[in-house]
């Protein structure tokens, strides 16, 4: 086993994002250090990239953990994964107001004018056009702050990924002319996992529950 954990991050509050000094903060840091503590590495190196980069990187052992992700059978086709460290909420960022009056993917996709914008390789992406929105109304974007600004410019009419990042955004924007639109729960897809390589599994879950998270999504758990 190498002497440091490289935990690959995205800026996605609160999960991960770094302050104005540069030191990064969020909860999947947090457990990521604590795994890194618990099996005894002696430094633990956040590596910030997109997401798009996650699952490539770690399959080439550029990093050995990444932030949560939702797991899916083809991605568990080059990468393995931990036990489940949350259960989250689909939500849509749309104007403030929510003039378009939108409640989930099955609204905007019954919107014949409206664009969706999804970050890249995420499961929403799939998630939308299972719940009818047809691929041409759908924007793709490398970054959660590029999708964001493109609701606020009004270049797409909603962004989707999960509803505790776009609440995580806001308080960090709250001056942002958005809003978050919980998704309702037939349309959403599987809890969210940890992912780690083959070679790190079993030892990153069993550090994952020999400690306790203590971030709770309400009405979710963890």
């Amino acid at each position: 086993m190498t002497e440091k954990m490289k935990f690959a991050f995205l800026q996605e509050s609160p999960f991960c994002f770094t302050d104005a000094s540069g030191d990064v903060f969020g909860c999947d840091v947090k457990l990521a250090q604590k795994v890194c503590e618990i099996l005894g590495l002696g430094t633990f190196l956040p590596i910030e990239t997109e997401f798009a980069k996650l699952l490539p990187g770690l399959a080439k052992g550029e990093w050995d953990m990444t932030t949560g992700l939702f797991v899916s059978d083809e991605r568990k086709k080059s990468v393995d994964f931990t036990r489940p460290i949350w259960v989250l909420q689909d939500g849509l960022l749309v104007a403030k107001g929510n003039p378009r009056e939108f409640s989930g993917y099955r609204s905007i996709a019954a919107d014949e004018a409206a664009l969706i914008a999804v970050i890249s390789g995420q499961v929403q992406h799939q998630t939308a056009l299972q719940n009818g929105v047809p691929p041409e109304r759908i924007r793709i974007f490398a970054t959660q702050a590029g999708a964001a600004d493109a609701v606020a410019a009004g270049a797409v009419h909603a962004y989707a990924s999960v509803a505790m990042a776009h609440r995580g955004y806001l308080a960090q924007h709250f001056n942002a002319p958005l809003a978050v639109i919980d998704v309702p729960a037939a349309e959403k897809q599987p809890p969210a996992l940890s992912l780690s390589p083959k070679t790190m599994r079993s030892c990153a879950s069993a550090s994952i529950h020999a400690w306790t998270i203590c971030w709770e999504v309400p009405g979710t758990g963890t």
